[in-house]
């Protein structure tokens, strides 16, 4: 999404009720877990545990939480947790893509399906929409904090950005997708703050919606597809979607 919209949508999860935190504590807690397995339990060997435990900081994870979770990641009785990608259509010829981690494909893979069929959607076949979305890496800076503008931008350019735009209420700070972490990183050490250091899916072109059932539907998709718990992240291309 452009990114106005997506700093709109970060402040929006900030400032959830505490019963939609928790669900966004599994959720993040469900990544860890698969990172974990995938490249083991230290953070410093593992650049995707480090992102993900700097994302459940930024989410007010609390410590102990995320220090639990790595534990019983690294358990042998640990869950097995696989993880699934999902491409469809929502209204309006809206892309979205679906990443999910999941212990039983057999009950995740029919709800994403029931989600897109319900709400004006289909759901497609791996790889129907990816080839439009870009991996990017996206650190995300509040103006408020009352950062000289061009020093931060050439901070971000020096520690390897590869884009730089100044929003309406935000610094949007672009790098390639295995930059972020040393991007983020370096700009901590010059002593930026940041509300947000994620991958993400940019895409390359965007779909306006008009009409008010296309925005209804299009808006319950989302909804019920971030509301499910073995929903990590949710990618679309609808450009209006404050």
């Amino acid at each position: 999404m452009s990114g106005h919209s997506k700093w709109k949508n970060i402040m929006h999860k900030k400032e959830k009720t505490d019963a939609q935190r928790a669900k966004i504590f599994t959720k993040i807690g469900k990544e860890i877990a698969v990172a974990v397995k995938a490249g083991g339990p230290d953070p410093v060997s593992n650049a995707k545990l480090a992102q993900l435990i700097q994302k459940a900081k930024q989410n007010n994870v609390p410590n102990d939480n995320i220090e639990r979770t790595i534990k019983k990641a690294s358990s042998s009785d640990a869950a097995s947790l696989e993880e699934m990608r999902y491409e469809g259509y929502g209204p309006g010829g809206v892309a979205v893509i679906v990443e999910a981690a999941t212990d039983n494909t057999n009950r995740t893979t029919p709800e994403i399906r029931s989600y897109f069929s319900k709400y004006k959607g289909n759901l497609g076949t791996t790889g129907c929409v990816g080839y439009l979305f870009e991996d990017k890496g996206v650190i995300m800076i509040s103006k408020e904090e009352g950062y000289n503008e061009d020093e931060l931008m050439e901070a971000s350019l020096e520690a390897g950005a590869n884009d730089f735009v100044s929003d309406e209420e935000a610094y949007i700070i672009y790098t390639e997708d295995s930059d972020l972490e040393a991007v983020a990183s370096d700009l901590e050490k010059a002593g930026y703050k940041y509300v947000s250091a994620d991958h993400d899916k940019i895409p390359s072109t965007y779909v306006e919606l008009t009409s008010e059932d296309d925005i209804k539907y299009m808006n319950l998709l989302i909804e019920h597809l971030e509301d499910n718990e073995d929903v990590t992240e949710v990618y679309h291309n609808w450009e209006n979607c404050d």
